[in-house]
């Protein structure tokens, strides 16, 4: 059966493949066996992936020196390979909330990239790791995404875990691969959903109209399979703030859900909440809320909390950040809009 692979425009930086061995196969080390089965993939990589638990034989972990026998079902999960690109480390400001020899979390700031691309090869937060990690193996290999195993949009802000080396990067990427990574965001959506708590089910995958943004695809043959589960924190008048909990991760899935349900991202440009939705006709609140969109010029999106498993000290690791000052702006302005106005 050919290996099954997750793209690589997830938010979640790993890969999945799944391989049913031949009646036929004679005995042979299971790293031997994925080499000649995954193209461009190192035995040091199979390994690595092996020794952090992450290579399956009919559900139960196994070492490189298993032998493989007919018939038996081999799943392996390992972070993104690296790419042919020549990565230029670059002393960039960081805030890094928590480090240890394992891991660290960085609060990324709003119009970083999270890792370089087409249209930008530096000024990224893996140029930036790069350089603050640059004595550390994972980060001196040239690598094309080191220590990641999920990123957040540019103009998202919020809590990033980064990997310091193979072992904790392949358990993370496992534990994002069986989502028991818990992941809260808070965002600023146009109006307030009518049922207070739900949950957004629906397959998301490129438009086939816009091929920089999203969509979701009502027929399941199309699209990946994406989950949101959210819960109302404020009602704001015409605006409220909502914490989302993603369940997958998905590209832009928090953005692409809220705008499949009517209630787009406050200022998100890409899926139309740059303009008024809610409210009044008047002048004075068109003028609030181009104020509004200068003081956040940007999606209202902040990743604001991280819970998982050390990849190491198997201890449970939890993270929290403050609400972006943009944000807490904008939340305070119309706090004062709405005690002020009788009709909302």
């Amino acid at each position: 059966m050919p290996s099954q692979e997750i793209p690589s425009e997830e938010n979640e930086l790993f890969e999945h493949h799944h391989f049913d061995v031949d009646r036929g196969q004679s005995a042979l080390r299971i790293d031997k066996y994925l080499v000649n089965k995954l193209e461009k993939v190192s035995r040091s990589r199979i390994q690595a992936a092996a020794q952090a638990g992450n290579i399956l034989v009919n559900t139960i972990s196994v070492k490189p020196n298993y032998k493989v026998k007919p018939g038996d079902s081999i799943s392996i999960v390992m972070a993104y390979p690296p790419r042919e690109f020549e990565l230029i480390p670059e002393d960039i400001p960081l805030n890094i909330i928590y480090e240890d020899d394992d891991l660290a979390i960085v609060n990324k700031e709003a119009g970083m990239t999270v890792h370089p691309g087409i249209s930008n090869y530096s000024g990224t937060l893996v140029n930036a790791l790069s350089w603050y990690f640059k004595d550390l193996p994972l980060f001196s290999s040239g690598e094309f995404r080191p220590g990641l195993v999920h990123r957040i949009d540019k103009n998202t802000t919020g809590l990033l875990v980064i990997a310091k080396n193979e072992l904790a990067l392949n358990r993370l990427a496992k534990q994002f691969f069986d989502h028991s990574v818990d992941r809260r965001y808070q965002a600023l959506v146009w109006g307030v959903p009518k049922e207070k708590e739900g949950t957004i089910t629906g397959n998301i995958g490129r438009s086939l109209k816009n091929r920089t943004i999203m969509q979701v695809y009502p027929d399941e043959s199309q699209g990946k399979h994406a989950v949101t589960h959210y819960k109302v924190l404020k009602d704001l008048g015409y605006i409220s703030l909502i914490e989302c909990r993603l369940e997958t991760g998905r590209t832009h899935q928090i953005r692409v859900h809220l705008k499949f349900i009517k209630h787009p991202l406050f200022n998100d440009s890409e899926y139309g909440g740059n303009v008024i939705l809610r409210g009044t006709t008047f002048s004075k609140y068109k003028q609030f809320v181009e104020n509004s969109f200068q003081i956040l010029p940007r999606q209202a999106l902040h990743a604001k909390s991280l819970s998982f498993i050390h990849p190491v000290s198997g201890k449970r690791m939890e993270f929290e950040s403050e609400l972006p000052e943009d944000m807490k702006q904008v939340i305070e302005k119309w706090k004062k809009y709405t005690s002020s106005r009788k009709d909302l």
